[in-house]
Parts: structure tokens; sequence; C-alpha cells
């Protein structure tokens, strides 16, 4: 995740040119990893940067705020944020690269929210603050014969119980934007300052409205992570191909959006992050005419076993002059 240089030059961004919001400040650093975030904070003038970490890569950290000397300023504690005691009782930011695939899949979301109603001053901040969830829907013939239909026919076997398998796991992959057949929609904005930790489960509807006659094989959930305490909050870019698309990128937010066009902190042309898109394949391949929509709804919620996992409900219908359907999937990201 180092590597991905979009998420980490945006953090490193907004922390470097935001010195007015950490200058004497104390941090808290939830899931710090090696540290790289409680570094950027100490050298933007931190009073002190607790740095929380539950895997065995605290000791790392440590190791690695030693080598370059900032011992004094950053302390790392190693366990889960829900179990440790911060050796202070309020802290003024709580600073975190949380978000998973599909934003909410394996996140740490609610751990942040439980830090923030513990240690937070109540003028304090959370960085990143705003969070959104995108849909649309794509031409993917080629991608789904390979990986779905394929379970059809396997050197002359029937192998449909994998293919019934296959289209109820959502696919982490990166959608080129030739392949996006409608509109892009914003389906639930996140307002980590204020939500609670149910605000992850909803519903949500949509309508997709085709831009061209084509085949509809697919949707595609993508999202964006915003930081509005910073002083200047400009550059905001809109995807060029249709006017009715959202502004999703700014100088300082992070997007997991399937388009290359866009102004980014990184330059005119968007690097993909690690999180990719997730692509939800449809069991009717839609014949879609230009102007007509897909209607419908998703629903997300943690699955009741294991709350890291993601169960995902959509319900969608088009009704159009080459194409009627009508449908409810389901999908598990585990």
């Amino acid at each position: 995740m180092l590597k991905d240089v979009v998420r980490t030059k945006t953090y490193q961004n907004v922390i470097y040119q935001n010195k007015f919001l950490f200058k004497d400040k104390v941090v808290l650093d939830v899931g710090a990893g090696t540290g790289i975030l409680s570094l950027f904070c100490a050298k933007a003038g931190a009073a002190h940067v607790y740095a929380v970490e539950c895997s065995h890569m605290a000791n790392m950290a440590k190791e690695i705020v030693e080598s370059n000397g900032y011992s004094n300023v950053i302390t790392v504690l190693k366990g889960k944020i829900e179990e440790i005691e911060l050796p202070v009782a309020k802290v003024d930011i709580i600073i975190s690269e949380w978000m998973g695939y599909f934003l909410l899949f394996e996140n740490m979301l609610n751990s942040v929210l439980y830090t923030r109603d513990k240690w937070l001053v109540n003028d304090g901040i959370v960085l990143p603050d705003k969070t959104s969830l995108y849909l649309t829907a794509i031409e993917d013939a080629e991608y789904k014969e390979d990986k779905i239909e394929f379970w059809n026919n396997v050197y002359g076997f029937d192998m449909t119980c994998i293919k019934k398998q296959a289209m109820g796991e959502p696919l982490v992959d990166t959608v080129d934007q030739n392949q996006i057949v409608t509109n892009c929609q914003k389906l639930k904005t996140m307002d980590i300052s204020k939500m609670v930790s149910g605000d992850t489960s909803f519903t949500a509807p949509f309508k997709l409205v085709a831009e061209r006659d084509d085949f509809i094989h697919a949707l595609v959930a993508y999202f964006d992570v915003s930081f509005t305490k910073c002083h200047k909050l400009t550059g905001f870019s809109t995807v060029k191909s249709s006017e009715s698309r959202e502004p999703i990128l700014s100088w300082a937010s992070i997007t997991t959006a399937p388009f290359h066009e866009m102004a980014h902190v990184m330059g005119p042309r968007s690097r993909a992050t690690h999180w990719k898109q997730t692509v939800l394949y449809l069991e009717d391949v839609l014949t879609i005419c230009q102007g007509e929509a897909l209607s419908g709804s998703m629903t997300v919620a943690p699955n009741k076993k294991n709350p890291r996992d993601i169960d995902i409900m959509i319900k969608y219908s088009l009704n159009g002059q080459r194409c009627v359907a009508s449908r409810t999937q389901h999908y598990k990201m585990r």
C-alpha cells in the first residue's frame, strides 16, 4: 500500500499543506501499519502522535520511528484500539486509512468511530471525514465469458455449481472508461465526524441512464474519500464524457473511480489505487438503448457472522424497447 502513490501522496499532501491543523496537536493514528501517517504528522509539527497497530507490524513501526529520529514525538502502541489505554485523556486529531475494497470490506471504520467517541476532544477533527460510494454499469462480455460462463462447460463437464458461486462474489478489478455504458450515481455519503456504526448498513435507490446503445453485464461500485477540513478544497474535476456526473475528485480526495482522464493531485491522468473497483456481475445480459434507465436499489450490510465481510443485495429492473428484465441478486464479499 505504500507503493499506492495516489493513496499515500494524498495523505502526505493533506498533512504537509495543512500544517496549521497539526502544529502542537495530539494525534491518534488508528491502524498505523508502518507508521507512515504518524511520521507525516510528526514532521508537520504535531506535539505528539500515538500510533496504534494491532499486528506484528507494530514492532517494525517502532523500529522505523527510532530510525528516523521521532521516538520523542511518536509512541507506537501494539493492540486493538478498543482494548488499549492511551497515556492521555483526549486527542485533537484522529487520522486513519481505514478504507477497504468496496469501501466497507474488511475496513476499520467502526474502530475509528469508537475512537472518535472515546478520545476525540469536542472540537477535534477526523481525517478523512467524508466518503461517498458510487455506482455505474458496464459492458463486459469478454471478461464475463472468460470468468463466469467458462464453468458451463469445462472440457465437456458441467461445473455450473462453481459458476453460481463465482456470480455471487464481487470481483475487485480495474475497469476501463470505455466499458462504461451509463451515467454514474452517488449511492451513499458518510460523514465520519457525525455518523454512527449502524450507518454502514443502508439501502439506496439507483437509476442508471444509458449513454449509448449497448449491453450491460455488470454494475461497478467505486468510492471517493475527502478531507474537508483542509484550508483550500479546490480542483474538483468532472468526468468529461457526461455533464451529469458528480464531481468526484479534488486535490484532497482519494478516488477509486474507473476513469483515467481526470485532474488529480498526481496530475491530469489519475493512477489506479490498490482498491481498484468492485464489479458485480448480473445474471441477465441487458440490452439497453440510449436514454433508457436501469432502475433498482442496493442494500449493504456487514455479514452477521463476520462483520468484516459484506452482504450486498441488488434489485434491478429494465423496461426497454429491446429488453425487459427484473431480478434480485445477492453477493458476499469475503
